[in-house]
Order: C-alpha cells, then structure tokens, then sequence
C-alpha cells in the first residue's frame, strides 16, 4: 500500500483561454493535514474540487488510494469514468464547503442521517444511532433535534462536518469552513478540524487562517497564479521562506488582521 492517500502528477485545468491550474503536483501522506493558501484566484478551490472530480482536469491525474479519479484509460486515450464507479470512490472523501448546505426542513439528526439512509442503505435505528454519534463527536449531541435554523453559524458548519464524518471517509476535504462565519464562532469549528487532524484523519483544507495552518498542517502549500509556489513545513512556508510573492502575500495577510 502507497504511503500517499492522495497524489496529484502534472494538472492542467482550464477555463476557456484561462489556465487556472499550472502543472500542480502534490501528494498527501496518509493521516496527514496539507493546508493550501495563496490568494483569491489562485486555484485553490479549483484544485480541491479536482480532488473529488467535482471539477474536471485537462492534462494530468490525481489518484485516491492508488487509484486515477475522474477517469479511465481505453484504447490508448482517456475517457470519463463511469458515474456508477465515481460515485463509489467518491464515498472515501468527506467534503465541507464555505456554505453549510443543510437541510432546513430536517432536525440536525435527520440532516446527519439522511446520507446514512440514502447512500449507505442503512436502516432507520442504526443511522439515527450513528448520526448522534457524529454529533457527539463534533460537540453537538445536545442539539440533534433542532433545526438549522435555530443554529448558529459555526454549529451549522459542525453539523455538516459530522454529515460528511458519518460516511467514514479515509480523506477529508475542506474548502474554507469558516469564512461565511462571524468571527467570534471560527474557533469553535477550527477546533473540531484540530481534533480530527489529532485522530489522524487525512485532511486537505483551503483555508485563509494562518494561525490553523501554521498549528495543525503538516504541510502547507502557497499557490499563486495556478501555480504551488512553496511548499513545505509550516516552518518552512509561513516563517523561513524569502519567497517575494509569499512574502508579500503575508503581510497583506497580517496587515488585515492586525488591528
């Protein structure tokens, strides 16, 4: 077995003329949390969502497990993958959006069940079971018969991380979880995301907070322009590198959030 969970060799992706991804290249050991950063427009949404095939890719592979998704070799030329066969290495990989995309006509129970019962076939005890679990696990067992609506923000978002925990996934992807959130409600879901890094889920997380990446990666990866400009330690990325785009990409940072 391939002590990568992840590996991205030489991605291309476009968007007409515009080439948002540039011969990225990236691979992710398993139990280990890979935090990109770079600014808006940078690709890294773009290559998270790659990741899961959510977005195609023009040249290039990633590989789940050893595994291309997305996409299949016939004939000496590549085709799309079956959906039938996406859909299955997709159950391997949680994904958490900057919206919380809930449910709002299902109890905080039902919303972390609904997957359970839909994808996984499980009857109704056992996925409500399991569901309380999740809420458990992420803080929110007290709340398993609210409704969205009665949440806030950062719960909401812990809600749907333990919709996506539910699946047992082998890798999680999160694509900046606490900007759409008040300030004072990130840290509640940073640390959910801290002790997942600590049970040694394998993470890949966008994120615009520094002090996250710099605490709980075990790698960061500054993209700019489609490209990974630096990667390394957080000590390497976010302390020691002369890198001048970097560079100046963290004093916008500090400048922002230093009031």
């Amino acid at each position: 077995m391939s002590e990568f969970l992840v590996s991205i060799a030489n991605v291309h992706k476009s968007y007409g003329d515009f080439e948002v991804l540039k011969n990225v290249s990236l691979d992710v050991q398993r139990s280990e949390v890979i935090c990109l950063i770079g600014p808006s427009g940078s690709g890294k949404s773009t290559l998270l969502r790659c990741i899961n095939f959510l977005e195609t890719y023009d040249k290039g592979s990633i590989t789940i497990g050893g595994k291309i998704i997305g996409y299949q070799e016939a004939g000496g030329k590549r085709k799309l993958m079956p959906a039938r066969e996406l859909r299955e290495m997709r159950r391997s990989i949680g994904m958490v959006f900057q919206q919380f995309n809930l449910w709002p006509h299902m109890t905080t129970l039902e919303n972390v069940a609904e997957p359970l019962l839909r994808v996984q076939k499980m009857n109704a005890i056992d996925a409500k079971a399991k569901a309380l679990r999740m809420l458990e696990r992420v803080g929110l067992a007290q709340k398993a018969e609210n409704y969205p609506a009665a949440l806030s923000g950062g719960q909401q978002q812990r809600v749907a991380i333990a919709r996506a925990l539910s699946m047992d996934p082998a890798l999680m992807l999160f694509d900046e979880p606490t900007s759409a959130l008040d300030p004072e409600l990130v840290g509640e879901v940073l640390q959910v995301m801290r002790d997942l890094a600590n049970e040694g889920m394998t993470m890949v997380v966008v994120t615009h907070e520094m002090g996250f990446a710099g605490k709980a990666a075990d790698k960061v990866a500054f993209l700019d322009g489609g490209c990974i400009v630096q990667f390394g330690t957080p000590q390497q990325v976010l302390k020691e590198s002369e890198e001048p785009r970097l560079q100046q990409f963290l004093r916008s940072y500090h400048a922002r959030n230093d009031f």
